[in-house]
């Protein structure tokens, strides 16, 4: 079975080219994940297989290795790139700094709200972002919904921005991200997703942000009992296909999976609905106390941030872009 050992063992002696499939014996390419089995993203990828086994009879699968199997998003998007497994799925934001139009995506307040962000993906502003990756050993697959990212914490409500003033906040390992936080009044602890439930135990941070069903899944809600409605982001998930493994496949093939990754996107919204409302639920029910912003504060606060990249003349290309979808 491969494991994440064995693949980076396998880098190190430079056996990268004879794997170039990224494949098990059985001839299934690899698929990571961080997120847990059933989780929207690890459904979506369990579809695609499905169509890929019932139109090629088995000559074609993807073998999915979720909950983190493989390692951290970091590690998984370096060995696709390399052409050690064939896909994976990454928060946008890990790709920030090897992709600078993803970056628009990170920014906050640029999205307004779950169906702005999906008309804009499912026009030609998508099929920019997801050309954009193909410059950099990659192939844009699919745009997941990864929901908006909201304020929660251990210590109080956040309504307006002076209320994160003091607050530890775990971030993603991304400058926007950081800068972000830093920018509405918190204080940004860069952490991998995985560390943030003990970071939270051992008071190593005050809170965090994220979206319903992460905050659910990994009983970040158990110890940070106060959410706040901040919707200060939308940066979305990517499905990403090593080039070297996409370009070893027939034409056929790749064509197929290709077609069959852009319709999982209408499964995995159908399945994330479904599972933010159900962790909305759950974490309600345990006791999470939930409040509203004064939005119009927080988007004063993130402004001058969102200038500076608005500086750059492609971002305020793909913003002026972005917009016009709102």
């Amino acid at each position: 079975m491969l494991t994440r050992r064995g693949v980076l063992h396998g880098i190190a002696a430079g056996a990268i080219a004879s794997s170039a499939r990224a494949a098990e014996p059985d001839g299934a390419l690899t698929a990571a994940d961080v997120h847990p089995a059933g989780y929207p993203t690890v459904a979506a990828v369990a579809w695609i297989d499905e169509q890929l086994r019932n139109e090629f009879h088995g000559a074609l699968s993807l073998q999915s290795y979720p909950s983190g199997q493989l390692g951290s998003e970091k590690d998984t998007l370096e060995l696709a790139r390399l052409g050690a497994i064939a896909v994976t799925r990454v928060h946008s934001s890990v790709l920030n700094n090897l992709i600078p139009a993803t970056r628009i995506l990170s920014l906050p307040y640029v999205f307004d709200s779950t169906e702005h962000m999906r008309r804009a993906f499912d026009a030609s502003f998508g099929d920019e972002i997801l050309a954009a990756c193909n410059a950099r050993g990659m192939l844009g697959l699919a745009i997941y919904d990864s929901g908006s990212r909201n304020f929660y914490n251990t210590r109080r409500p956040v309504v307006t921005p002076a209320d994160l003033h003091g607050l530890k906040l775990r971030v993603p390992q991304s400058d926007i991200f950081i800068d972000s936080v830093a920018a509405l009044g918190g204080s940004p602890t860069p952490l991998a997703y995985g560390a943030v439930f003990s970071a939270l135990q051992t008071h190593l941070i005050d809170g965090a942000e994220n979206n319903w069903p992460s905050f659910y899944s990994s009983r970040h809600f158990e110890t940070a009992t106060f959410w706040s409605e901040s919707a200060h982001a939308y940066a979305p998930d990517m499905l990403l296909m090593s080039k070297r493994v996409a370009d070893a496949l027939p034409l056929e093939q790749r064509e197929f999976l290709l077609r069959a990754a852009r319709q999982s996107v209408g499964l995995m919204r159908e399945r994330w609905d479904d599972t933010v409302r159900r962790s909305r639920e759950a974490v309600l029910a345990a006791g999470v106390s939930v409040n509203a912003i004064e939005t119009a504060a927080f988007r004063r606060a993130a402004q001058p941030l969102v200038d500076r990249y608005l500086a750059d003349p492609e971002i305020e290309r793909l913003h002026t872009k972005l917009r016009s979808f709102a």
